[in-house]
């Protein structure tokens, strides 16, 4: 399992186990995490799952492939360097202690 902190715009902190194979959305959804709506699915078609990742993590992540990066342009007030779609980040080992904020709002 990897632990991945989610962090609400409040400040609240979520600390969840995520089986590798899974996406850090899937995470968030199925541990009912506030603030990631993924309307699609997972199927990088919206904004919904968008985090701000914590700086640390940034070069540590694959790179967003041009779909994620054309979705990107939809979300609430996008990062260049932070912005991820967590329905596009896969868990691994790797990600173990992964931190992401959440945005104010999705739209």
């Amino acid at each position: 399992m990897a632990k991945i902190t989610y962090i609400e715009h409040n400040g609240t902190a979520h600390e969840i186990d995520v089986k590798p194979g899974m996406t850090v959305m899937e995470g968030a959804r199925d541990n009912s995490v506030p603030g990631i709506d993924a309307d699609c699915g997972g199927a990088c078609a919206c904004s919904t799952c968008h985090v701000y990742v914590a700086a640390e993590w940034v070069d540590r992540l694959p790179p967003k492939d041009p779909m994620e990066e054309d979705m990107l342009d939809f979300a609430w007030q996008p990062d260049p360097e932070r912005s991820r779609l967590t329905c596009q980040l896969k868990v691994t080992p790797e990600l173990d202690g992964l931190v992401v904020n959440l945005p104010e709002r999705q739209i």
